[in-house]
């Protein structure tokens, strides 16, 4: 089974670039994009429409801002839209596709770096979205939540640590809660089970193309799985040959779940 995750920053953009014929070749089994910065109504052309898929959206009530979306080749039996709570309903930051014992989930967790208060409200996210992810894995079903997590884990996630210390995304807070997740709670960050190497980016600031050609940047995409899953691990990679946003598709092929 492949997933694919990947931030579009517009899923209309993306697609300029190539992205829809690029997944025709990749072939995942799952697709889960963020930022999308569209409407449903808005994605009738059929290139949005790559047969032999399902699609689910879920926008922000905000035209052309954030959103996510789950392409699947399996009908689910059930979708879920949303977290519970405004900030994240009201920003459409979550959708959640269940296929029997197993959900996949596309996440766009909120950036704090516009200033004080939108740093302020993303740390309120975490100490909600804390709870959901506690009673998520006490379930009993196996997760795979796909998607922009806008936090670096360890120093090895981020070309410039040192330097990044004051910046949302790498606050020592924002670390500590992710780490505390990976390595208290259980989840497990998928990536790293088959590869533990530094520079493995998935996000290079776009105020300057020399980060992206230097691979200074910061591995913020994830594909956090429950334990049980840990072991269906087959094989990862980000892909950097072309590109369709900011930042890059995360690829994970799992045993047949």
């Amino acid at each position: 089974m492949k997933v694919i995750s990947l931030n579009a920053n517009g899923i209309r953009a993306a697609a300029k670039k190539g992205l829809f014929n690029w997944i025709q070749k990749e072939d995942p089994d799952v697709l889960c994009l963020q930022e999308t910065k569209a409407h449903e109504a808005q994605l009738s052309d059929e290139l949005f429409n790559p047969k032999g898929y399902f699609r689910y959206f879920f926008s922000a009530e905000k035209k052309g801002y954030s959103g996510v979306a789950i392409y699947t080749k399996r009908k689910p039996d059930q979708i879920k839209m949303g977290l519970g709570f405004d900030l994240s309903d009201k920003e459409g930051r979550y959708i959640q596709c269940d296929f029997g014992s197993l959900s996949i989930g596309s996440l766009y967790l909120p950036s704090g770096s516009s200033g004080p208060e939108r740093q302020g409200a993303k740390f309120k996210f975490l100490d909600l979205y804390g709870q959901i992810l506690k009673d998520q894995k006490d379930s009993g079903r196996s997760y795979i939540l796909c998607g922009d997590w806008n936090i670096v884990h360890k120093e090895i996630d981020i070309k410039n640590f040192k330097a990044n210390q004051k910046n949302s995304g790498c606050l020592p807070e924002e670390r500590a809660w992710l780490d505390k997740l990976i390595t208290q709670d259980g989840w497990v960050d998928a990536f790293r089970v088959t590869n533990q190497e530094k520079d493995q980016y998935t996000w290079w600031t776009a105020r300057s193309y020399q980060a992206w050609l230097n691979n200074v940047g910061w591995r913020i995409d994830y594909q956090i799985i429950t334990p049980d899953l840990k072991d269906k691990v087959r094989q990862v990679s980000i892909y950097k040959t072309e590109r369709f946003s900011d930042h890059a598709p995360v690829m994970i092929e799992y045993e047949k779940v």
